[in-house]
């Protein structure tokens, strides 16, 4: 089945029509905190298969990640589903270079995701660096990364990523128990506001 795509023109268009349909971020929840689309939901891609249910059976569906990548697996794993499809090109990246509206609920500048892939790799640069310039017991820094990784992959649990997200910048945001006067009715924190970039 050839994967259908809406260009954000397009996207914006529908909106401004009033054309009912569900937008769908397929990236991992930290992600979607971080930023998102307004008016996204957040359906990670390994639980796709299993939420149908969450799915609209009736209106359109427009897959959306962070450059396209894993909105092409979502919809390439929904095509037998009989749900109208749809994938936005270029993505929540895209969205953001063009200035768009967005949501935010960390502070975080970086997707934890990207944090753990910087780090892992700052730490197998550095340990054969050390290795080839000290001594060559420092690889067993990048073997530990390696595995670590190793790890995470067949576990879906990092324990680097979980590290990072205990830092200052990776908190999501508190949530205040009554509505701050400056916030509209119904949302308690800046987070829920769309942010024009």
């Amino acid at each position: 089945m050839d994967e259908r795509t809406i260009s954000i023109e397009m996207w914006k268009q529908w909106q401004a029509e009033g054309r009912a349909a569900q937008l769908v971020d397929v990236r991992s929840a930290r992600e979607f905190a971080t930023v998102h689309l307004p008016g996204a939901v957040n359906i990670p891609l390994e639980q796709i298969e299993l939420r149908t249910a969450d799915l609209s059976a009736t209106l359109p569906i427009v897959l959306v990640c962070q450059a396209g990548t894993r909105a092409r697996m979502a919809y390439h794993l929904l095509a037998a589903s009989g749900r109208d499809l749809y994938t936005l090109k270029g993505g929540t990246a895209a969205w953001l270079r063009t200035g768009n509206p967005d949501v935010r609920c960390t502070v975080a500048r970086w997707a934890l995701e990207r944090q753990v892939r910087f780090v892992a790799g700052l730490l197998v640069a550095v340990g054969v660096l050390l290795a080839v310039t000290w001594s060559r017991l420092w690889l067993i820094l990048p073997g530990f990364i390696g595995c670590g990784l190793t790890f995470a992959g067949l576990t879906d649990f990092c324990p680097m990523g979980e590290l990072l997200a205990r830092l200052p910048w990776n908190r999501q945001c508190l949530k205040t128990a009554q509505p701050k006067p400056e916030l509209p009715a119904g949302i308690t924190c800046s987070c829920q506001l769309p942010r024009q970039q």
